[in-house]
């Protein structure tokens, strides 16, 4: 009795002394930073009925969430979302304050991930000018390659650029789709010549088998419940369809739809950007060395699906649907590679996104387009009759308004002055709830409410003279289609998930940002935080 006594014991402790070893692994394998362009929070559980048991549920269930994760800054954008999520601060700090805006330096737009010293490598020219140079902070796949003298790989990949290039941050490599060649592309800023996996990739010719398809509903068509009517006026129609319904026959569509850079509009884009994550893995050999590698994935296709059809369609939730069955897919791919517990997954989104202001309209909601080139005209018409004709407006843009500073001197007037009076001037408009002035950001300190989040996404060098916050529910675009940038919930409440080694299960209502995944992050594997750093780390996971 003994005997079977103190075998049972050794089984039992040996069993448990196996399953924290496995539970307590120096480091993940492999670390995969996922991002759904456009993803509100409530998806999660809008579309829940019909997701798989292994896809978003499984993240959900098996891992961490923070369910009152929220931006906290404006504007609200691609880029800036991007570059915030994997620095652990905000535009005030790392300089990308939006995905285009005026340089006063250069008296033009600049593109956040521009780099006019660099090519492409693949792809075409007009696609290749791209770099991370533009931000200003160090990410945290920066400082995971710093910590080993850059022994860990890291690899972005996206249909955009800027959603490759800045979760690869300074040190990693990037790889983007172009829409004029239909293929996976990088820059000389990260080397002289594509790998020979991604050439071999690209040879498969991957995006004209997805535009012979047809993107039909993935269930009955009158059992999306959970979106409105398929043909309505508040949709934008692609290119030779009469309305904004299903089905859409792709090899139909394509030519008159941007060709190969279609792909990006529909459910299909998802399933390239995996494909070519796939890839990559094998490529790369990633999470098979020693230490420590980084994969950053980021869907850009709910964007573009987003803008045109907007978050009560038909087309939006059957995205997130086929997205939900590729998440399932790649997990399991996951766990067949790693092992289930040595990989560590963190999914959030870089914005989320506003009602179409039409469809608001039509349900007697408080809503409304502003007309933008109306406003400057009338501002530019003010200034000219206060204080004298000259070119008072350089710019408008993302909701600042740019003055003529060059000008404003020679004619020695007081600029705080000017801003105050352009700032009242301006709060005449319908649709346009307040006007904070550069001279403000400046000078106080705001603790809450709409002013902190400007502040937070002011930057004194690139920012405007004037900034502009909307009313709830308006935009500055057409009848059709929608977008985001405001400081509005319905763009900044958006997931904060973490899944897998050293993960427990669970989740937390208590407000949270998403600066807080990169140091989350520094401190699950003991490296340092990124350089610009503002967030803090998600203690519920350490408890």
């Amino acid at each position: 009795m003994k005997i079977i006594s103190k075998f049972f014991l050794t089984f039992f402790l040996f069993v448990s002394l196996g399953a924290f070893a496995q539970q307590s692994a120096e480091k993940p394998k492999l670390i995969v930073g996922i991002i759904v362009d456009q993803m509100r929070q409530e998806y999660l559980y809008r579309f829940s009925d019909r997701y798989s048991e292994g896809g978003f549920k499984r993240l959900m269930k098996e891992g961490f969430m923070m369910k009152n994760g929220h931006y906290n800054y404006i504007p609200t954008y691609t880029g800036p979302g991007h570059a915030s999520v994997y620095t652990g601060t905000t535009p005030a700090t790392h300089g990308i304050i939006a995905n285009n805006w005026y340089s006063k330096s250069l008296k033009r737009s600049v593109y956040c991930a521009e780099d006019t010293t660099v090519y492409n490598i693949g792809g075409t020219p007009r696609a290749g000018q791209i770099s991370p140079r533009n931000l200003l902070s160090t990410t945290i796949t920066d400082e995971l390659r710093l910590a080993n003298n850059k022994r860990s790989k890291v690899v972005g990949i996206a249909i955009k650029d800027r959603g490759a290039s800045m979760p690869a941050g300074h040190l990693g490599d990037a790889y983007w789709f172009d829409s004029e060649s239909g293929e996976f592309m990088t820059s000389s800023y990260y080397g002289d010549k594509l790998p020979n996996w991604v050439q071999k990739f690209n040879e498969q010719k991957q995006v004209q088998k997805y535009l012979q398809m047809t993107w039909e509903p993935l269930f009955p068509a009158n059992t999306y419940v959970n979106s409105i009517d398929d043909d309505n006026n508040f949709e934008q129609p692609f290119i030779g369809k009469d309305a904004p319904v299903f089905p859409y026959d792709l090899s139909k569509l394509n030519e008159n739809n941007g060709g190969a850079g279609m792909i990006s509009s529909t459910p299909f884009g998802n399933s390239l950007t995996l494909d070519f994550a796939y890839a990559a893995i094998e490529g790369e050999k990633l999470g098979k060395a020693e230490e420590t590698d980084f994969l950053a994935v980021s869907f850009s296709s709910p964007d573009y699906i987003g803008h045109r059809f907007g978050p009560s369609s038909m087309e939006l939730e059957d995205n997130y649907l086929r997205l939900d069955r590729e998440m399932e897919k790649f997990l399991n791919f996951l766990d067949k590679e790693y092992g289930k517990g040595n990989y560590l997954i963190f999914l959030s989104a870089d914005h989320g996104v506003a009602e179409i202001a039409t469809h608001m309209e039509s349900e007697n909601i408080f809503a409304g387009n502003v007309n933008v080139g109306y406003i400057r005209s009338q501002l530019m018409g003010y200034s000219n009759y206060v204080y004298g004709e000259g070119d008072w407006i350089e710019n408008v843009s993302n909701d600042q308004v740019f003055l003529n500073h060059k000008l404003i001197q020679e004619k020695e007037i007081d600029l705080d002055d000017m801003q105050e009076d352009l700032a009242n001037f301006l709060l005449r408009f319908r649709g346009i709830k307040e006007v904070y002035t550069a001279h403000t950001m400046r000078s106080t300190e705001f603790g809450s409410g709409r002013a902190k989040l400007l502040q937070m996404g002011y930057n004194h060098k690139s920012s405007g003279d004037l900034l502009l916050i909307l009313e709830p529910g308006w935009l500055t675009g057409g009848p059709r289609g929608t977008s985001h940038g405001t400081g509005y919930t319905y763009d900044t409440h958006v997931p904060i998930l973490f899944y897998g080694w050293n993960v427990p299960a669970g989740s937390s209502t208590r407000y949270a940002t998403i600066t807080d995944i990169a140091p989350t992050l520094s401190m699950l594997l003991n490296i340092r935080l990124p350089n610009g750093a503002t967030g803090q780390p998600i203690h519920e996971i350490f408890e």
